[in-house]
């Protein structure tokens, strides 16, 4: 039987939602009780199908993370739309294996850490917000990119990429920080994509077109 653990501490509650979440759930039942009081019942039942929307948008489950020193995990559900041995770190200038994952409003969208190890840098970037399935959103959307190194020595990066209606990247980690697989790290508010560059000598486990679950579903394994 596979081995499997929690990075970070199992939630409290029945529905886990993430923090960010919280002020713009109850903004939002505080607009839906008011217009209700008002008598305006249309309007309420919307308010309340929004707010339901908004608390299925920032949920956050738990989720038990395969253990394994040289597995690489998904930073972020979604559908893989990029897979590409051959490309080129934009922030390093280092050959990389690329691979990215677009997030649509129904997918979760709270990001985890892809391997165990050691914030080295943590750069944020504005920019636009045109489609983040279209490969033109890596290069010209607001981002945020996260670099790290393995328990090994190997270095990753981790970009959080903004969606056309995303307007907030947000990042927990910072550089000196000691991280686990599949912790959480951050989340993008609305729609958005992750891009992931890894050495070129892992051996990817994934293909276009593939679902994955962050935290849960094995991208690559490094030598």
């Amino acid at each position: 039987m596979d081995d499997f653990y929690f990075s970070d501490p199992p939630g409290q509650w029945t529905l886990p939602v993430a923090k960010a979440g919280l002020p713009i759930i109850a903004a939002s039942a505080f607009a839906t009780l008011v217009v209700a009081i008002l008598g305006f019942q249309v309007t309420a039942v919307i308010g309340l199908l929004w707010t339901f929307a908004v608390v299925g948008f920032f949920r956050d489950p738990d989720r038990a993370i395969p253990a394994g020193d040289d597995l690489i995990v998904s930073p972020a559900d979604g559908k893989v739309i990029v897979v590409s041995p051959g490309s080129i770190n934009p922030y390093t200038k280092a050959e990389a294996q690329k691979i990215s994952i677009f997030m649509s409003v129904f997918n979760v969208h709270v990001n985890r850490i892809p391997s165990s190890g050691k914030i080295t840098a943590v750069r944020y970037h504005p920019g636009r917000f045109v489609p983040a399935d279209r490969e033109t959103a890596s290069l010209r959307n607001e981002q945020n990119a996260v670099f790290l190194a393995t328990e090994k020595g190997a270095s990753l990066c981790v970009v959080q990429v903004a969606g056309l209606i995303a307007r907030r990247i947000i990042c927990h980690v910072q550089a000196g920080d000691r991280i686990k697989r599949g912790q959480r790290f951050g989340l993008i508010c609305f729609g958005s994509r992750l891009d992931l560059y890894l050495p070129a000598e892992a051996q990817l486990d994934v293909r276009v077109g593939d679902r994955v679950s962050a935290g849960t579903s094995i991208l690559a394994r490094l030598n």
